[in-house]
């Protein structure tokens, strides 16, 4: 199954909008002229090696930095600062507070927001504890978690809010093989249930493939776009495939073969909607690339 060019869909409005953003840490570039649009429901992932700007650009788009220049904007507003509408799941383990119990570390961001009652906040989480499968584990403490238990716990508290996206850095690069796999999976799976919008950063192409429908490839330090591809056709049970392999190969060749030597002209513009599922495999590529 070959990569190849595909064509804008025009009339539907992106969810996310980032148009030319460059970051910066104190006056060193992280990003240059990123630009790409999430559309409700995609899996969209950023992929690229270690210091591309790939989690700069995800916290970003959470609120938590403020673009050297460009924008990124959710709905049509400028993202101003952080927002109940863009939850993020970070790496670490130690993103939940390890006094409060699972439950509590659930209902926690229900109550800071104010958004519902106590029943209410309780009722929820209790729903989204059982949906990411540690229904018996409510009144268990983060110490007596497993890696995967505990990211399953910050996945719950998350789709708790019903945030309009859910930003997820690097969530599975801390566990080991065979937790990761099923985590993956049970991403995947959450995902066919609620359709929610995802906006996930890895540096692993396999992980990138897995999860996503939608692939931005970012070129080494200062980032920017070397290509844009579909990647809906791939899943875990097609992980062992010779078009899974291929593709590998292809992104792979696009990061860091002769051809990415070679600075791209300009950001790829837009990206094309790729919601439709019945849509081709398919790749947009910079000049030069």
């Amino acid at each position: 199954m070959s990569l190849q060019s595909i064509s804008p869909t025009g009339g539907i409005q992106p969810l996310l909008r980032a148009e030319g953003v460059s970051l910066e840490y104190g006056g060193t570039r992280a990003t240059h002229d990123v630009s790409f649009d999430v559309y409700r429901g995609d899996r969209f992932v950023l992929l690229g090696p270690s210091g591309c700007g790939k989690s700069s650009l995800l916290k970003a788009a959470a609120g938590f930095l403020t673009p050297a220049a460009g924008s990124i904007a959710v709905n049509g507003a400028p993202v101003q600062g952080p927002g109940p509408d863009r939850i993020v799941v970070f790496q670490e383990f130690d993103q939940l507070p390890p006094w409060k119990t699972v439950k509590e570390n659930v209902m926690f961001p229900l109550l800071m927001a104010k958004r519902v009652s106590r029943h209410q906040a309780e009722e929820r989480a209790l729903h989204w504890i059982a949906k990411v499968g540690l229904a018996g584990f409510e009144n268990a403490h983060p110490h007596t978690l497993s890696g995967g238990m505990k990211q399953r716990v910050a996945i719950a508290r998350a789709l708790a809010m019903q945030p309009e996206i859910l930003l997820m850095d690097e969530p599975f690069a801390a566990l080991d093989a065979l937790t990761r796999r099923k985590m993956q999976e049970e991403l995947g799976r959450l995902w066919e249930e609620l359709r929610f919008t995802l906006l996930f950063v890895t540096h692993s192409i396999e992980e990138a493939l897995v999860v996503g429908n939608r692939i931005l490839l970012l070129s080494p330090h200062p980032g920017q776009v070397r290509a844009e591809l579909n990647s809906h056709q791939f899943d875990l049970a097609s992980a062992g495939s010779a078009e899974f392999q291929a593709a590998t190969q292809r992104i792979h060749g696009l990061l860091f073969g002769a051809a990415a030597a070679v600075a791209p002209a300009q950001a790829v513009s837009h990206a094309t909607h790729a919601g439709q599922r019945s849509m081709g495999s398919g790749l947009r590529r910079n000049d030069g690339v």
